[in-house]
């Protein structure tokens, strides 16, 4: 069932997006050659502790860490590590989320460390263009996958592909909530988009084939071909005017 939320309620989705917004902006402006992703999980969990907020994915179904660090091949869910060091070159996702009185937020942005390759960074682009073209589609009357097509045909015409198994969600009293919001298909299917609904809308997007795998720890995913992977998400509530981007600072 997709739950729909008040006004009064969208805005305190919007307090949890904007911490995460906050504390990803600054993660960053961390990732330089030489950091660890456990330097970067433990700076995530100190920031929310003193805005207020509680980590969200830490302990989530026993995911040990606040922060999701997945790095070149890896697409998502990626543990942090003290061994896990980033250097020049590297692409490297950060998914991150807050529960605020009771009320949860999502987002996810892939940065680049130094200097990448020209692919690397066409593939960060057309990642996070692709997540715009799905949010312009995130109008009343839509259907939900309007969206899923807008975030393929987009990054398909680029020659990059889409992730099948892992999916954009809503998101309000609980971290995943219905509807499940793939990004792929053809348009005009699914539920009918309404004001009040919030959705965390993630592409996640191969340099090669859609393929991925889960590694032994049981929470990684990479690609199967080991192409890089990038990963943009933004908690957006759609209105009678349109959609609304929760997750900015």
């Amino acid at each position: 069932m997709i739950i729909l939320k008040s006004k009064r309620e969208i805005e305190k989705i919007r307090k949890s997006c904007r911490v995460v917004a906050e504390i990803l902006a600054r993660l960053a402006e961390e990732i330089v050659p030489g950091v660890t992703t456990w330097d970067l999980t433990q700076m995530s969990e100190e920031w929310a502790t003193r805005l207020g907020a509680v980590p969200a994915f830490k302990g989530y179904h026993g995911f040990p860490h606040a922060l999701c660090t997945s790095v070149n091949e890896e697409v998502v869910h990626g543990i942090p590590s003290r061994e896990r060091t980033v250097k020049e070159g590297d692409i490297i996702s950060i998914d991150f989320g807050v529960v605020i009185d009771g009320y949860y937020g999502d987002a996810a942005l892939t940065v680049a460390v130094g200097r990448v390759s020209d692919e690397a960074s066409r593939l960060c682009e057309a990642t996070r263009e692709s997540l715009h073209q799905g949010i312009a589609q995130a109008r009343v009357g839509n259907r939900l996958s309007d969206i899923s097509h807008a975030i393929q045909a987009h990054v398909e015409a680029r020659n990059f592909s889409v992730v099948r198994e892992f999916v954009g969600h809503g998101i309000g009293r609980e971290l995943h909530e219905s509807p499940q919001i793939p990004n792929y298909g053809p348009p005009g299917r699914g539920a009918k988009l309404k004001a009040g609904m919030v959705l965390a809308i993630e592409p996640m997007i191969n340099q090669g084939g859609p393929e991925v795998e889960v590694l032994e720890d049981r929470w990684t995913a990479v690609t199967l071909d080991r192409s890089l992977s990038a990963h943009f998400e933004h908690t957006i509530a759609i209105t009678d005017n349109g959609p609304d981007i929760l997750s900015v600072a």
